[in-house]
């Protein structure tokens, strides 16, 4: 088994690696119809396209504001228009939930006598009621957005603001965690020691940057380190 070594703090993506992106549309599925899987994979599909995009133009919105933006294209790109859906799928986003092994997985990682962050594209109110819903809010020693450097990842200056933060000089010294390829790439490439989470069945993007290990969900993490 890779072990990562010289580990000072661990630092986890939240959106599709803690919490899972999906719920809200697999709640009202039975309300929704057969649409409801496309819906809900146009929708994540478009809220990493336009953070993306923003970060590219120069004109940055909060994760919120993307995050709703996305919902009405794929609401609207499949003919959906039924009165206060959109404003029951926000709201649902604000408390998603947790993957089931997420909990223990932490309190193993904590355990090691590891430092423990998220560093996210969401907005702080957003993180912040996610993880107080998900009771896992004693489990983090900070939560950080984006919303501090004014661009998403995977902007380099995010990731140095993790090390700022964390006030560790040693990039090798951070273990970052993601399901999401590109995040978990731009991460490696960085410098960070890269743990991919292949909750989703995906192969590296052809983008730089090779994660250290990739695992199938965060139970295995702890063995790690």
């Amino acid at each position: 088994m890779t072990k990562l070594e010289g580990m000072r703090a661990c630092v986890f993506d939240a959106y599709g690696t803690l919490f899972d992106v999906h719920g809200p549309l697999r709640k009202l599925g039975p309300e929704i119809g057969p649409k409801a899987e496309e819906i809900s994979r146009l929708w994540r599909q478009k809220q990493l396209e336009y953070t993306w995009l923003r970060s590219l133009m120069g004109v940055h919105a909060d994760f919120w504001h993307v995050t709703g933006d996305a919902l009405d294209y794929a609401l609207e790109a499949h003919g959906v228009t039924e009165t206060g859906l959109r404003d029951e799928l926000m709201t649902l986003y604000l408390k998603l939930e947790a993957y089931p092994e997420v909990k223990e997985a932490l309190q193993a990682v904590k355990a090691k006598s590891q430092r423990t962050a998220i560093l996210s594209n969401g907005s702080p109110s957003m993180l912040d009621t996610a993880v107080r819903s998900a009771g896992l809010d004693r489990l983090f020693d900070m939560v950080l957005s984006v919303e501090d450097v004014g661009i998403y990842k995977p902007s380099r200056r995010v990731y140095r603001h993790a090390m700022q933060k964390l006030q560790i000089h040693d990039v090798a010294s951070v273990c970052f965690v993601s399901a999401n390829s590109w995040d978990a790439q731009a991460a490696a490439q960085f410098g960070f020691q890269a743990v991919r989470v292949d909750r989703f069945g995906l192969k590296d993007d052809r983008i730089p940057g090779k994660p250290r290990v990739v695992i199938k969900d965060l139970s295995e993490l702890a063995g790690l380190i």
